[in-house]
């Protein structure tokens, strides 16, 4: 069972960029995006990418992010 850290700081943010942790994305208390990786984050927005061409853009304002240890 993974452990799950919550990510809210700019420091959590880039350290889960520059490991290339996998995280879990809820909106509204529904897992929207799960084994994803961040690839960029602004002020306002994050984004992952899953798969080669599977890019999605979340709202930091409207979405939780988690970060998954094994």
């Amino acid at each position: 069972m993974p452990t799950i850290r919550r990510l809210l700081t700019e420091q959590d943010f880039q350290e889960a960029l520059d490991r290339q942790l996998r995280i879990r994305v809820f909106r509204n208390d529904h897992m929207v995006d799960n084994n994803t990786l961040i690839i960029r984050f602004t002020d306002e927005t994050v984004i992952t990418q899953t798969g080669v061409s599977e890019l999605t853009y979340h709202s930091r304002r409207d979405s939780q992010f988690f970060e998954l240890k094994k």
